[in-house]
C-alpha cells in the first residue's frame, strides 16, 4: 500500500519510542519485588555503575551509536539488546502502516506484534509471561475492536474465550496425559489476548499453526 512518507517516518520514529519503552518492559516485569516492577519509577540508570540515564542519552538508536555502546560516566559497554530491539519495533511499525495504512488496523498490529515480541524475550529471558502484558494487551485488544462496531466488539470477545477455552483444555488434556502441568498460565491468557485482536477464526487458526510448527520441530527432535 503506498504511504506518505511522512507518515511512514512518523510510524517509525514511534515504533522506536515504544521499543525503547518494550527493553524496560522486558527488563522489569519480570522481577519479583513489586516496587522493582515499576515502569515508571525509578528512572532509567546505567546497570554498572547506576549513575541515572539522561534524557539526551536515552533516545532510541541515536544514544547507543554516539556513545559507542558506553555508558557516558563510568564508559562499561551497554547491552546491544536496546537498539536491536528498539530497531526491530521501529521496522515493526512501518511494516504495519505499510500493509495497512493510517488505519485501526495499522495499530492493532503494531501493539499486538510489540506484546508479543516482549512476550518471547521475556519468556526467553525468564521462562514468565507477566500478566502485564496480557492483560494491557486484552484490553487494547478489545477496545480496538469497539471501532468496527457491535460485530466487531463480539468477534474480539469470542476471540479472547476462544482462545482461553482451547489452550485451557490443551493443559488439561496434557497434564492428564503427562501428569505434569502441560501449559502455563501466563500462555493461556496470552492466546486470550492474541483472540481479543484476531477473533475466534484467528484464534484457531493461531493455535492450529503453532501445534503444527511445533509438531515439525519436536517430533524430528524425538526421533534423533
Amino acid at each position: 500500500m503506498a504511504v506518505d512518507p511522512i507518515l511512514l517516518v512518523g510510524a517509525g520514529l514511534l515504533g522506536l519510542c515504544i521499543g525503547s519503552f518494550l527493553n524496560v518492559c522486558i527488563l522489569r516485569l519480570a522481577k519479583e519485588d513489586k516496587k522493582q516492577r515499576s515502569l515508571f519509577h525509578p528512572p532509567s540508570t546505567c546497570p554498572r555503575c547506576g549513575r541515572r540515564i539522561a534524557w539526551r542519552d536515552n533516545v532510541p538508536v541515536v544514544s547507543w551509536l554516539v556513545l559507542r555502546g558506553r555508558c557516558r560516566w563510568c564508559g562499561q559497554p551497554i547491552s546491544m539488546q536496546y537498539p536491536i530491539i528498539e530497531a526491530v519495533v521501529g521496522v515493526l511499525w512501518i511494516a504495519a502502516i505499510l500493509a495497512y495504512g493510517p488505519t485501526v488496523r495499522f495499530v492493532e498490529a503494531g501493539v499486538l506484534g510489540t506484546i508479543l515480541l516482549g512476550i518471547a524475550l521475556t519468556d526467553a529471558r525468564h521462562y514468565l509471561i507477566p500478566d502485564e502484558y496480557n492483560w494491557t494487551g486484552l484490553v487494547v485488544g478489545l477496545g480496538l475492536s469497539v471501532t468496527a462496531g457491535v460485530p466487531g466488539f463480539i468477534e474480539g470477545v469470542l476471540g479472547a474465550a476462544t482462545g482461553f477455552a482451547l489452550l485451557y483444555a490443551v493443559g488439561l488434556v496434557g497434564g492428564w496425559v503427562f501428569k505434569e502441568e502441560a501449559m502455563g498460565g501466563g500462555d493461556i491468557k496470552m492466546m486470550a489476548m492474541v483472540g481479543a485482536f484476531v477473533g475466534w477464526k484467528g484464534v484457531l487458526l493461531t493455535v492450529f499453526a503453532g501445534a503444527l510448527f511445533g509438531s515439525l520441530v519436536y517430533v524430528p527432535l524425538l526421533v534423533l
